[in-house]
């Protein structure tokens, strides 16, 4: 009869590290080209913190640029939890090679499906210095691609492909936004792009 009790009071706390590793809130990231929540959930990029058991949960406040996150805090979307995200690292976050007037597709995979106003894709200005956090300041702050979603909810996974801007070299940084609908946030994802 003890063991039946050791048992039945060591079940739930043997389920409780299963629960908190599981979001109770789950939504979307940029999987292809991998966005540093991607690489960092793929093991690929080390010392990530918590967005490696959770690349869908980088939300902010919406209404980038007026409002929205801090600078220096956009690729985390102003949540401290995934600071790791807006560590520059030197410069050396593995980078997807790209040329100027490509067409890349951006490629979102979602947990949960929330009505949507828009996505949106930004790159960082000429010059951009990749050992320095992302700011509205290096970031051209027109959308090289906006695809409005009109409240409607996006399907378990959805592409983009735009054509990259000219004028650019080196390591740069592609900021891309969803605005949901239904709430007063948005998901915030960057990936590192070298012309």
């Amino acid at each position: 009869m003890r063991k039946r009790h050791i048992l039945a009071a060591a079940a739930p706390a043997a389920a409780v590290p299963l629960a908190t590793a599981i979001p109770a809130y789950s939504h979307a990231w940029i999987t292809t080209p991998p966005s540093r929540a991607a690489l960092c959930a793929a093991g690929t990029v080390k010392n990530c913190g918590d967005i490696q058991w959770e690349p869908q949960s980088v939300e902010g406040p919406k209404g980038f640029p007026a409002q929205g996150p801090a600078d220096g805090t956009l690729c985390a979307g102003g949540n401290s939890r995934f600071a790791q995200l807006d560590d520059p690292r030197g410069g050396a976050w593995p980078a997807t090679r790209v040329s100027a007037g490509q067409r890349l597709t951006f490629t979102w995979k979602f947990t949960a499906r929330h009505a949507t106003t828009q996505f949106r894709y930004y790159l960082t200005k000429p010059g951009y210095n990749a050992g320095s956090k992302v700011t509205r300041a290096n970031l051209d702050t027109t959308p090289f691609l906006t695809v409005p979603y009109n409240g409607a909810q996006p399907p378990a996974t959805l592409s983009h492909t735009a054509t990259l801007p000219s004028g650019r070299t080196g390591h740069q940084v592609v900021l891309a936004i969803w605005d949901v609908a239904d709430t007063g946030n948005a998901f915030y994802q960057c990936m590192d792009v070298t012309f």
